[in-house]
């Protein structure tokens, strides 16, 4: 399993995430909690949504079609509907670069 560059440390300021997508990835989303970099499938466990057209504090991303949580530290479902817990995949950071290995 790869390492593979997702973007820069600079692309995602503090409080921010962002969508990736790549060939060699499923839908991912970056997280920046405070300078830690995390990363999560981009895909509400509850219903086809998009983690990063909600809401993202402290380290909680909101879905924006039902209104559950996830933490993004840990994938951990924290407000219903939400139950299943979402993906987490490795994160790396060199040189001012993000990489997020392949499943």
């Amino acid at each position: 399993m790869d390492m593979i560059k997702v973007c820069d440390t600079a692309d995602v300021k503090p409080g921010e995430m962002l969508a990736i997508e790549m060939d060699e990835l499923p839908p991912v989303a970056v997280y920046n909690v405070d300078g830690e970099f995390y990363a999560t499938s981009n895909i509400c466990t509850h219903a086809i949504a998009i983690l990063t057209e909600g809401y993202f504090e402290g380290d909680t991303v909101e879905c924006a079609l039902h209104g559950g949580c996830f933490n993004v530290r840990t994938g951990e479902a924290t407000e219903f509907p939400c139950e299943e817990p979402l993906e987490t995949f490795e994160v790396q950071v060199s040189d001012g670069a993000v990489f997020v290995r392949a499943p």
